[in-house]
């Protein structure tokens, strides 16, 4: 268990980590704190979801995408964000931008997004893909209202919407998501890849997530134990309310730690059927089964 004095030199660490250009090594972190290299490396990783370095770098991409939103040039935000070259931007700039820097500027200007419209039992899903894999994936009663928000995500992008049956990746979505609310065939192709901009730490989550079994539930607190930072739940709710991906990454299986059903992105009403039409479909009941759920996403 982490001792106060551990927090503390975890706390100092990060604060560091915000205020550098240049990452400081591992080392260095570790004797500005008492604590060896590996036990720092261990401690922080469990604290905060991620590495010192790849702390680092998420705090140097938030930047980074904040600038290029605001709107300056691409070659500007890239030093102000800290990195020494727009390589090593371009490096990782499909993981953590979804898109290139110039792109991501500029609404998503060269990229080009087939999607679809299909109904559901929870009203009308778009299922949405660049040529790079799945973007987006969301529910409403109002497909005007779909499109609208696909537009406002990606204003300057190239959007055609094609016909059930015409694209392979928006197709293999919809048979998956037909399945698993028991509307569809019992097998489904798998599914595309993901082309999302996402921190390391809400990858780490979004992953966590695609691993709680249907029909179940666990609260942000159990979420964030069963990941080994007992502390982060805030954190954890921050990445579940950026996911974008209805669904596919099932953000409505957590719930708040007295098991109501808490926020959701596409309506707490929606959540509350959804999650009944699972638990009748597998026999869990109504029962809010954290403990459980978490210790499987975990593996």
């Amino acid at each position: 268990m982490p001792t106060p004095r551990t927090d503390a030199a975890l706390e100092a660490i990060r604060a560091r980590i915000e205020q550098s250009d240049a990452l400081p090594t591992l080392a260095e972190l570790a004797a500005s704190t008492g604590l060896s290299p590996t036990h720092l490396q261990r401690a922080f990783r469990r604290r905060f979801g991620v590495s010192p370095a790849e702390y680092h770098r998420a705090r140097r991409f938030d930047q980074l995408r904040r600038s290029l939103r605001e709107g300056q040039p691409v070659s500007d935000a890239v030093y102000a964000a800290g990195f020494g070259s727009g390589s090593r931007v371009y490096e990782h700039s499909d993981r953590l931008l979804g898109m290139t820097p110039a792109s991501y500027r500029a609404g998503g200007a060269g990229a080009s997004i087939r999607y679809t419209i299909t109904r559901t039992p929870l009203g009308s899903m778009l299922v949405a893909a660049t040529s790079r894999g799945l973007c987006s994936v969301t529910l409403d009663d109002d497909e005007a209202a779909l499109e609208a928000r696909l537009a406002r995500e990606f204003p300057l992008a190239s959007r055609e919407r094609v016909d059930a049956g015409r694209e392979e990746w928006l197709d293999a979505v919809i048979a998956r998501v037909a399945r698993e609310l028991g509307w569809g065939e019992a097998e489904a192709p798998a599914l595309p890849p993901l082309d999302v901009a996402a921190t390391a730490f809400q990858w780490r989550v979004w992953e966590a997530l695609t691993r709680i079994p249907a029909g179940t539930t666990v609260s942000y607190g159990e979420l964030a134990a069963a990941l080994g930072m007992p502390r982060a739940a805030r954190a954890v709710g921050n990445a579940c309310g950026n996911n974008r991906l209805a669904l596919v990454v099932p953000c409505h299986r957590v719930v708040r730690e007295d098991g109501s059903p808490g926020g959701w992105r596409w309506g707490v009403e929606r959540k509350r059927r959804l999650l009944a039409r699972e638990r009748a479909a597998t026999g869990h009941g109504n029962d809010v089964e954290g403990p459980r759920s978490a210790s499987r996403a975990r593996r």
